[in-house]
């Protein structure tokens, strides 16, 4: 891990923005910790693009536009100098967005996400682009098709995902902070599998411009820090309306900042029953219950409660995101951009080239969204799940109106699985997500914060809080990264 990026990002914008350290040293020791830790048979393979020239050529630029304000006396950006990486999924100029996919390999978007240019814009330097499931699809980044990420406590572990690549690159010290996109746990999940913390937001709080399309009701920017700080600085700079998206809600971001040192004193901790299975992983359990301890005794009160229609959660999520994703991913025809294998027809050109450019996993989830949205099935299955996902918000609205201010879970109720590990069961695999996939069903914020270790695994404890109160969510989760102690760190890479 270089020493700047393991600094933090306000002690770092502190240093870039005075003159103590040159953005273009910081570039080179990003570039050179990406070569020694990314490449190679045994390299964790967090990144998909990175070039060392443009980064060198950005932070040069960026250190003559930081002389001519320090000159003239303007206050310098929210996040000078920070190395940032960004999920390929978000749309850049300077790098290609392939999505994981064959079916985009080397495609280059002819406009920039709108979190992009507000990193950009904010002073950061956008590093490359990571590693992750084919579009979006996956909780391990092995499915990605230009091969799988490492993750940098256990290389012979896989990450998480769908973000693995930009929790592993966090994680392992090569940038400061990343992007990822949270469908149904892909920011949460993989940053409690590397030990760093993963933040999404309130559905709406961030836009969702440039981002390319899984399930658009679900997916959601998110950020990845090593500590709460680091993750709520990003996410910070990138919340807020724009004309561009129009989910993306038209009020300005509350400042997280503020509730960074308030503690836990005072709030009301809930913690649902059905988020602690019998079957959890031991550690997990004991890791969780020594947190909510903790929280108890810096002056939380805790509460047991229920969230009575969490168990349909999974299957509602496998009803209603494939079936976005059917329509989303039906632009995909290799007429357009991206593959194309050419055919005698029209149509044979169509499926040869979804055939050839799309994963398993993602012509999966294709067949079951376009099986849902069929005649005859349509209000039996989708509509079905829509009335569920209802129920699901309106439990943690219940739970949120009775008093509770956030809601404690483990984030995840196993460790890290070992890379190319198969469970004989499909189901089994997605319970996985089982304990984030609620809140993107209803849409409110939720961080993963690590919380210890098990098996020598990182362990990750999940909040979550109503629409729009990121600033209650991050005081829990500071308040809760003090009681586990120090996040956890790569081991030795």
């Amino acid at each position: 891990m270089t020493e700047h990026t393991r600094a933090g990002v306000r002690r770092l914008t502190e240093e870039v923005g005075t003159g103590a350290l040159d953005p273009v040293r910081l570039a080179e020791a990003v570039s050179a910790a990406i070569a020694a830790k990314d490449s190679g048979p045994s390299g964790l393979r967090a990144f998909l693009s990175h070039d060392p020239a443009k980064l060198a050529d950005r932070a040069g630029s960026l250190a003559q536009e930081l002389d001519e304000a320090r000159r003239a006396g303007r206050p310098v950006p929210a996040l000078s100098g920070v190395p940032v990486a960004v999920k390929d999924n978000l749309c850049t100029l300077d790098h290609p967005t392939t999505c994981g996919s064959r079916m985009l390999e080397g495609f280059r978007s002819p406009y920039e996400a709108t979190a992009v240019r507000r990193l950009r814009a904010a002073g950061a330097l956008v590093v490359g682009k990571t590693n992750m499931d084919e579009f979006g699809m996956g909780s391990t980044t092995e499915q990605s098709a230009f091969g799988p990420t490492r993750n940098p406590h256990a290389p012979d572990r896989v990450p998480g995902g769908s973000s693995g690549g930009s929790a592993a690159a966090v994680a392992a010290g090569m940038v400061t902070a990343a992007l990822g996109s949270d469908t149904g746990g892909s920011v949460r999940q993989p940053a409690a599998l590397c030990g760093v913390v993963g933040i999404k937001p309130t559905y709406g709080g961030v836009s969702r411009y440039g981002l390319v399309a899984y399930a658009s009701s679900l997916d959601q920017v998110g950020t990845f820090g090593r500590t709460v700080d680091d993750a709520a600085s990003v996410l910070q700079v990138i919340m807020g309306p724009d004309p561009r998206d129009a989910t993306c809600a038209g009020h300005p971001p509350a400042n997280l900042f503020a509730a960074v040192d308030r503690g836990a004193d005072g709030l009301v901790v809930g913690v649902p029953e059905e988020y602690f299975p019998e079957d959890m992983e031991p550690g997990i359990r004991r890791l969780a219950a020594a947190a909510i301890e903790g929280l108890a005794r810096e002056g939380a009160e805790v509460r047991l409660m229920s969230l009575p229609h969490h168990r349909f959660a999974i299957p509602t999520y496998y009803v209603l995101a494939p079936a976005e994703a059917s329509a989303n991913l039906a632009r995909y025809d290799g007429v357009r951009y991206g593959t194309r294998t050419d055919a005698p027809d029209a149509d044979c050109t169509y499926s040869r080239t979804r055939s050839a450019g799309f994963g398993t996993e993602v012509k999966r989830r294709i067949l079951l969204g376009t099986y849902v949205l069929s005649a005859g099935y349509q209000d039996r299955y989708y509509g079905q799940a829509q009335r569920v996902r209802h129920l699901i918000a309106a439990d943690f609205q219940t739970a949120f109106d009775s008093g509770v201010d956030v809601i404690f879970t483990p984030t995840t109720p196993d460790v890290a699985s070992p890379l190319g590990y198969r469970s004989p069961d499909p189901y089994r695999r997605y319970q996985g997500d089982a304990f984030t996939v609620a809140a993107n069903l209803a849409g409110i914020p939720g961080a993963s914060v690590p919380i210890g270790t098990s098996q020598g695994l990182p362990v990750g404890g999940q909040l979550l809080a109503a629409r729009w109160q990121e600033p209650r969510l991050i005081r829990a989760a500071a308040a809760l990264e003090r009681v586990a102690g120090t996040p956890a760190t790569s081991m030795g890479r």
